[in-house]
């Protein structure tokens, strides 16, 4: 990106972390031990396969980014809940879709931000789905 495209017609209309969000794992700074060619993520990648992983780190250091550009990656469609804000509802329509994708040949990334606020029944909701490797 050049700095000409920060201030392009389009993009003056997205908040700045937005025009500067990596839109590749290549642009991502930092954590190449996990995301490089000898990292647990890029080792991984090399082979089509990505397991289930916990991002942990402070407000702002890019674990939504890099897992939407892991399902970029991998050809998954990138699906969001937080469990801050989601009931069992939310988390039986996103299983929904992800079943329907599944049955198309599919995939579905399924990124889950504060999932240490899942409450028991929605944790006992959420395993089986993610077990089954109905998420990528």
């Amino acid at each position: 990106m050049t700095n000409h495209d920060l201030f392009a017609s389009g993009q003056l209309k997205q908040p700045l972390a937005e025009r500067l969000r990596p839109k590749n794992l290549d642009q991502v700074v930092g954590q190449q031990h996990l995301l490089g060619p000898d990292g647990l993520i890029g080792g991984a990648l090399a082979q089509s396969r990505l397991p289930s992983l916990i991002l942990w780190g402070p407000p702002g250091v890019g674990k939504t980014t890099i897992a939407r550009l892991l399902a970029q990656r991998i050809g998954a469609h990138f699906c969001s809940l937080s469990a801050v804000d989601a009931g069992l509802k939310d988390l039986r329509e996103l299983v929904l879709q992800a079943k329907q994708r599944q049955a198309r040949g599919e995939s579905s990334l399924l990124f889950v931000d504060e999932v240490h606020r899942f409450h028991k029944g929605q944790q006992d909701a959420f395993l089986p789905h993610l077990e089954s490797g109905l998420f990528t």
